[in-house]
């Protein structure tokens, strides 16, 4: 996990949020447990940093993050059930995008930015 990874994201937050609207206090919790609650958090922002791009499927996530099939089947399921992707197709070649909903509610992406900025200046990095 990287700051230059967390800015870029940020940067795509602010790119997104010209039309959205305030999320609301349901968005935020949701967003902060999906990305900061559990572990993973910091992959799954990630998946929706590169779908915000264009949609994917699985194998095209997994050879650009240079991950698992199988890890990125597991995080797209996890983003799929909570709302935050959907999926257009069947099977293997089923593309993925953001939903509306997070769309809707990007703006609550600052807050689960900043909370992980703050866990990753408390740590110690021993050289």
């Amino acid at each position: 996990m990287s700051l230059e990874k967390l800015q870029e994201i940020k940067e795509m937050v602010e790119k997104k949020s010209g039309s959205a609207r305030t999320p609301d206090r349901d968005a935020k919790l949701l967003l902060l447990y999906v990305f900061t609650g559990t572990r993973g958090g910091f992959t799954r922002l990630q998946i929706i940093n590169l779908l915000s791009e264009t949609p994917m499927n699985k194998n095209q996530l997994a050879q650009i993050m240079n991950l698992d099939y199988k890890a990125i089947q597991h995080h797209l399921n996890a983003l799929e059930k909570n709302n935050l992707v959907t999926k257009l197709g069947e099977k293997y070649g089923a593309t993925f995008h953001l939903s509306n909903y997070l769309e809707a509610n990007i703006l609550a992406l600052h807050v689960v930015i900043e909370k992980l900025e703050r866990q990753m200046s408390r740590k110690i990095v021993y050289l």
